[in-house]
């Protein structure tokens, strides 16, 4: 989710929540204590010069069990970091503390009005160039030949 989608779900609502990507909520006290803009610039294994830029959201809990952030103020504080870090229209990155920091993607399910915070995955950038194929090879078993003489016959011990 873009910036610019989030401000347009935020219209409208009361209350924010986030679900993680195992079910349970954020806690309803949370905090965004960080808004901004992040530039990762990088050289992937394949020798190819890259940038990604993100606006990441930092989310907190702490004892103040009556704080409610809402939809109206988050929207404030999105707006001054627009203006006073001249944060662009990107993809959201969210932060949150559990174990450890974990770093979500951002959806939006508009029947439940829940933001979703949604699970991010590395991946090899250059597949092409280490010679990962990018498609799965199919391949019919009835075409594989055994070395071994009987391996995929009944009784054959390869099962």
């Amino acid at each position: 989710m873009k910036l610019s989608e989030l401000k347009n779900n935020l219209e409208g609502l009361k209350e924010i929540k986030f679900q993680l990507p195992n079910g349970s909520f954020v806690e309803s006290h949370f905090h965004v204590t960080e808004v901004g803009e992040i530039e990762k610039r990088f050289i992937d294994c394949g020798g190819k010069l890259r940038k990604e830029t993100t606006v990441n959201f930092q989310l907190w809990s702490s004892i103040d069990f009556h704080h409610r952030l809402g939809a109206q103020k988050l929207n404030s504080i999105i707006g001054l970091a627009e203006k006073q870090l001249l944060i662009g229209d990107f993809e959201i990155e969210v932060e949150y503390q559990q174990d450890t920091i974990g770093k979500y993607g951002l959806d939006f399910d508009a029947q439940n009005r829940t933001f979703k915070l949604t699970q991010k995955k590395t991946d090899c950038l250059a597949k092409e160039d280490c010679g990962i194929p990018v498609t799965k090879i199919k391949t019919k078993l009835a075409e594989l030949v055994s070395t071994e003489k009987g391996c995929c016959t009944p009784g054959g011990g390869c099962c």
